[in-house]
């Protein structure tokens, strides 16, 4: 049988993964795909850096710096980009797919920024282009929500896309420790890069909402619909607190079905803790999509790593060579009930409950006064918890008071919050974070 070539585009710790994964397992794997799937050439900045490499049959691939030489190559079937970033990565899969090969990516960014005109460009020339690896590394959520559950009409789905920013979370709430210490181990680990913002400040996991939302529900790829919010102002008293409630913190990507559009955001979240998803410590990935008929289902791994996300791109690598169909052109599976893709909403309009804690005065009225606030605003309290009074130097002794809310739309709490601030006895910013029931 004639080998399907693949030309890498990156021999980082992903293209070494898929490398790994066809030498070890060629046999195995052409039994699945029909025929044997080969490493061609790969691309790299530095040769010299580029070990040699031989599979178990004893094949081996040629090392090349120049990106015409490789994309040019009539030999070359697959093109894997697993260079990361915008540029040049973009002009490489535009000419990949203009050239006619299939194209294989790991790039969130690329296809949440760029999604709808590459999947246009790929019709156009009969190949395909594939993405299961650009969200949470090895667990194969764009099938499951492509294929697994393509009955279903998808209500809502959240999930821990982000292994750093979990990482931290769990490291101060296991460990009481600051989110500035959790983020240079995660650094001294290697979980997290010496400038963390993608990570912590939500970026990388709303390219990923973005790409699942429009699987999901049939929308288009809306990256700058996403709300962002980080968790880079997650107090460890907020942990604690969260605890005390029985929650846990989370930094979800959160995608909802409304009747008049799609809530799409991502921001720290308090999670029941007897939650499977609560229970997702360290650097691994959840989701949990909720279909009208299968009910809730959980997908959990490893998201990201050599082996996990070589892993996922070795499975469109043998789809491709299987000839298989069952992934759509674009992300977009399936048009929504009256045939118009569904939009964005305005953050103003979600609604979720919340989370609240101030620093009051304490003395006798100030929660009457809160109350007053969120009865005015029509806004039901489903906790509060109030602790010991504490001084200030030689300022008035103040109290924490801690508040759930129940659902609420966002604008309403938020115009509550700036009443309550107002208040002279409260001393603080009102500190807010969304729950999550996930039912």
């Amino acid at each position: 049988m004639t080998p399907l070539n693949i030309g890498l585009v990156g021999l980082g710790t992903v293209g070494r993964g898929v490398a790994d994964i066809l030498g070890r397992g060629a046999a195995d794997i052409e039994r699945r795909a029909g025929r044997p799937l080969r490493v061609h050439a790969a691309l790299v900045r530095d040769a010299g850096r580029a070990t040699a490499w031989r599979d178990e049959r004893g094949h081996r691939f040629e090392i090349l710096t120049d990106a015409d030489a490789l994309l040019d190559d009539p030999d070359i079937d697959i093109v894997c980009e697993l260079a990361g970033g915008e540029e040049p990565a973009l002009g490489w899969t535009r000419r990949a797919l203009a050239g006619g090969k299939h194209v294989v990516t790991a790039n969130k960014a690329l296809i949440a920024t760029h999604g709808e005109s590459l999947f246009a460009l790929a019709q156009e020339h009969g190949v395909s282009l594939r993405f299961e690896a650009a969200i949470a590394g090895g667990i194969p959520i764009v099938k499951a929500l492509s294929e697994g559950l393509a009955g279903n009409r998808i209500e809502w789905l959240a999930g821990i896309i982000n292994g750093t920013g979990n990482y931290i979370l769990s490291e101060m709430t296991s460990h009481g420790r600051e989110f500035a210490d959790a983020l240079g181990d995660a650094q001294a680990l290697g979980y997290a890069e010496a400038d963390p913002t993608f990570d912590v400040e939500g970026i990388d996991a709303a390219h990923k909402l973005a790409i699942l939302a429009s699987i999901a529900f049939g929308a288009p790829l809306e990256f700058d619909g996403v709300m962002t919010e980080g968790i880079s102002a997650i107090e460890r008293a907020d942990v604690a607190f969260a605890a005390e409630l029985g929650y846990r913190i989370k930094h979800l990507g959160v995608a909802r079905r409304r009747a008049e559009g799609l809530e799409l955001r991502v921001h720290p979240t308090l999670v029941p803790a007897g939650r499977l998803l609560a229970s997702v410590d360290g650097v691994m990935n959840a989701v949990v999509v909720h279909g009208d008929a299968v009910g809730s289902t959980l997908y959990y791994g490893a998201g990201a790593g050599s082996g996990p996300t070589g892993s996922s791109v070795v499975a469109d690598l043998i789809d491709i060579a299987r000839g298989s169909e069952l992934v759509p052109r674009s992300p977009i599976s399936a048009p929504a009930a009256d045939n118009a893709p569904l939009g964005a909403l305005a953050p103003d309009d979600f609604r979720s409950p919340f989370y609240l804690r101030l620093e009051a005065d304490d003395r006798p009225g100030v929660m009457a006064a809160v109350a007053g606030i969120f009865g005015a605003s029509d806004i039901s309290i489903e906790a509060i918890l109030q602790k010991e009074p504490t001084a200030a130097g030689d300022g008035p002794l103040t109290v924490p008071i801690i508040l759930l809310t129940r659902e609420v739309r966002e604008r309403i709490l938020r115009e509550a919050v700036v009443a309550i601030e107002a208040l002279q006895a409260v001393r603080t910013p009102v500190v807010t974070i969304r729950v999550e029931t996930l039912g």
